[in-house]
């Protein structure tokens, strides 16, 4: 009898330890899960059709990421960043959106029309930014600035006559210009829709336009070199991230050597060497582009945020270029500069 009891009362103990092991192994399972919960960071894709650092002159991730640390975010720390770049080649975008999809991230960044295209035949679910776009609404990705709809939002680069003003400071700055080189890629997608403000500010300001094509590096003194045998006076030189931009300085050394005044719209070109920048503030831009990615992260739906419009366009002068160039400028146009390089 004894021998019974003494038995059942190991078992007892041995079934108490079992429970008591369970019941710890499982509270270790749900603390562990926990922190796998925790630990999962939210994660934004960046799909670019340029080129990544250091290629990249506006210093776009360098402006993102600022944005970014400014409302509390820091990468690697409790926000992961997938870049993906296209080097150029367009036709790489619509396999490296779907690689940021399948991740998968929580937002998606697009820089040009171009990569928030390929984003938005990748997902119709996944929340995508516009990074500087020139036209949302005819590209189609938002039904209007107001009311985006849909998946998409973020920053327009649509500024209203912003090339007939950049024409309107090169006639400023040189009064007797009649002839108006254009410098631009080809291949660029905003082609189309700036010939078109272009030409009808042309024809305001009597100037002639007169195209010069660039499609690689190897280009662009042959275009320069073309523009003095054409007789052109100034010129404006056309966004272009996968040309003209990465080689600012050379292009400000041809502006030099062939004595042309030129207007660009970033003041990397103007503190290489050229004359004048006007435009919106690129990288101010990329960095806002972070205040988007905040909200959406916190629960905004992209559908609900209107997007936004530059309110700030600089004017940059380079005056030893133009006491280079001969080009006397006007007090008044002096005075509304916002930086003077010397």
């Amino acid at each position: 009898m004894d021998l019974i009891r003494e038995r059942n009362q190991r078992r007892r103990i041995v079934g108490r330890r079992l429970f008591v092991a369970t019941l710890a192994f499982g509270v270790v399972l749900t603390t562990l899960a926990g922190y796998a919960q925790q630990a999962r960071l939210p994660r934004v894709g960046v799909l670019s059709p340029g080129n990544p650092p250091p290629a990249d002159p506006i210093r776009q991730r360098e402006a993102f990421e600022g944005g970014l640390r400014d409302l509390g975010w820091t990468p690697g720390s409790n926000i992961l960043i997938e870049y993906r770049y296209a080097g150029g080649k367009h036709e790489r975008l619509p396999e490296l959106a779907r690689d940021l999809v399948r991740l998968p991230v929580d937002v998606i960044v697009g820089r040009a029309p171009a990569a928030i295209q390929a984003a938005q035949q990748a997902t119709n679910t996944t929340p995508i930014i516009m990074s500087a776009v020139p036209d949302p609404v005819s590209e189609g990705f938002v039904v209007s600035l107001a009311r985006p709809g849909g998946n998409i939002t973020g920053l327009t680069l649509q500024v209203r006559d912003l090339e007939g003003k950049q024409l309107e400071l090169l006639r400023e700055a040189v009064p007797t210009l009649t002839r108006v080189g254009i410098l631009r890629n080809m291949n660029q997608e905003f082609y189309e829709h700036e010939t078109k403000t272009l030409e009808a500010a042309a024809r305001v300001l009597r100037l002639e336009l007169k195209d010069f094509a660039i499609t690689r590096r190897q280009d662009l003194a042959p275009a320069f070199a073309a523009m003095n045998r054409a007789r052109i006076e100034a010129v404006l030189v056309r966004r272009d991230i996968l040309v003209l931009e990465p080689n600012h300085t050379e292009v400000a050394a041809l502006t030099l050597k062939h004595r042309l005044p030129t207007i660009h719209h970033f003041p990397q070109f103007v503190e290489a060497g050229s004359l004048m920048s006007y435009s919106v503030n690129i990288a101010d831009v990329h960095r806002r582009s972070a205040t988007f990615v905040d909200k959406i992260l916190k629960g905004a739906r992209p559908g609900d945020l209107p997007v936004e419009q530059p309110t700030k366009l600089e004017l940059l002068i380079n005056i030893k270029t133009a006491k280079a160039l001969g080009v006397t400028l006007p007090q008044s146009l002096l005075l509304r500069a916002d930086r003077l390089v010397e």
